[in-house]
C-alpha cells in the first residue's frame, strides 16, 4: 500500500493488556511483550509503505537478528500500554529500530532491535527494493541503555531438552518465528524467578532459520547474574539468548 497520510517517523500506538497474555503472577508474559513490540514495528512499517505485503511485491520480507529488552516493570491485566517507536539507522539491507512501553506516561521498557531484509524465496539477505527516504532517522535517540552485545555461548553448557519444529512453530515467512526461540527457552527456567518479574533485561541472536521438520537441541548455561541459552542444529547455533537477573 502506498504511504499512509497519517505517516510519522516517529510513531505511537496504544494496547491494553488482557488476561491471555499474562502470566499467572499477573504480569505480562515476555513473549508477549515481544510479539506487541513487534506489532508496533509492523504497525509503523505499514503507514510507511514498507510492511511485508509492500515488501512481498519484491520477495522480500523484514526479519529480525538481534533484539535487547530492558525492562524496569511489567504492565498486568487490564492496562492500556503506549508503544512508541522509531529507527536509529537504515540502509541497504539493515535497519535498527528503538521501542519503549509506557504506562500512565513513565516508562517501563525500552528496546533495541535489528532487522534485516530477506528475500522469501532466495532465503538470504538483500537491499531492501522500496523508497525509505522519507522515513527520518534518529541515531542519537535511543531507547536502551546499553547496546547489542555479543552472546558468549563458548562457556561450559548443559544439554536441556530436545525440540521437533512443527507448523504451529512458524509464522508467514514460512519458519520459526522468533518469539517461539524465546518461548522454548523459558519453559526451561526457574518459573519462581519468572513468577517475581526478576528479568532486568534480555538479548537474542537470531543466526540461522529453521524449518518445519527440523530437529533442534537447547542447551543452558545458567550463573548467578545471568542465564545463557543456545539452540543447535547439527553442530550449528541457530539461535542465542542472554537473561540478565536483577541483582
Amino acid at each position: 500500500m502506498p504511504i499512509s497520510p497519517n505517516f510519522t517517523s516517529i510513531l505511537s500506538k496504544d494496547w491494553e493488556i488482557n488476561f491471555t497474555q499474562c502470566t499467572p503472577g499477573g504480569g505480562l508474559k515476555y513473549t508477549d511483550l515481544c510479539n506487541i513490540l513487534q506489532l508496533t514495528a509492523a504497525a509503523h512499517s505499514e503507514i510507511g509503505g514498507i510492511s511485508f505485503n509492500d515488501m512481498q511485491e519484491f520477495h522480500q520480507a523484514w526479519v529480525l537478528s538481534r533484539m535487547r529488552v530492558e525492562i524496569t516493570a511489567l504492565p498486568k491485566s487490564g492496562d492500556l500500554v503506549t508503544v512508541t517507536t522509531w529507527i536509529n539507522s537504515l540502509e541497504n539491507s539493515r535497519s535498527v529500530r528503538a521501542l519503549e512501553m509506557h504506562v500512565n506516561g513513565k516508562k517501563i521498557v525500552g528496546s533495541e532491535t535489528y532487522w534485516a531484509v530477506f528475500n522469501t524465496q532466495l532465503r538470504r539477505p538483500e537491499a531492501l527494493a522500496l523508497p525509505y527516504e522519507h522515513f527520518e532517522l534518529y541515531p542519537e535517540k535511543r531507547a536502551t541503555k546499553e547496546g547489542f552485545s555479543k552472546i558468549n555461548i563458548n562457556h561450559e553448557k548443559e544439554f536441556v531438552f530436545e525440540k521437533n519444529v512443527y507448523l504451529s512453530d512458524l509464522d508467514i515467512v514460512n519458519h520459526v518465528n522468533n518469539v517461539k526461540y524465546l518461548e522454548w527457552c523459558l519453559d526451561h527456567v526457574d518459573p519462581k524467578k519468572i513468577l517475581k518479574q526478576e528479568v532486568e533485561s534480555f538479548e537474542m541472536n537470531f543466526m540461522k532459520e529453521l524449518s518445519l521438520k527440523d530437529t533442534v537441541e537447547i542447551h543452558e548455561n545458567d550463573e548467578k547474574e545471568n542465564s545463557r541459552f543456545s539452540i543447535t542444529k547439527g553442530e550449528k547455533t541457530c539461535f542465542a539468548l542472554q537473561l540478565n537477573w536483577k541483582k
